[in-house]
């Protein structure tokens, strides 16, 4: 079974860092590209976040966090992770990893094979 574990989420002050983990297993890891995607609020839609291929060696940001978070997997230890820095109260949303896609930047569809739980990250003064 695979399994895909989130942590790292919690509440914060805007301008604040927070790093998010994502703990793989049941899968080989190193063969799957790897993303972050985020939910702002239960009525809302999906936003992609980032991507970064199965090797590490290319990663993806939509714009709105571009330069102020990083992406990045240790294949050894099949885990993936997302440093967020200078955060603000839009980045406010439940975070998940996924498993799969092309390993490029989002191209309108989320067509992953595996998706964790989520973790939440609440950016609030």
């Amino acid at each position: 079974e695979v399994q895909l574990d989130e942590s790292g989420g919690g509440v914060v002050h805007p301008g604040d860092s927070l790093r998010l983990s994502c703990a793989a297993s049941g899968l080989v890891f190193r063969n799957y590209a790897m993303n972050w995607v985020r939910r702002p609020r239960a009525e809302k839609g999906l936003e992609w976040v980032s991507t970064i291929d199965s090797g590490g060696g290319s990663t993806f940001y939509a714009d709105a966090v571009k330069g102020r978070f990083t992406i990045s997997r240790d294949n050894a230890k099949n885990t993936l992770y997302l440093k967020m820095n200078s955060l603000k109260p839009e980045d406010t949303a439940m975070y998940f990893c996924a498993a799969g896609g092309a390993g490029r930047a989002y191209s309108g569809l989320f067509d992953y094979d595996y998706w964790g739980q989520g973790t939440q990250v609440t950016v609030s003064s």
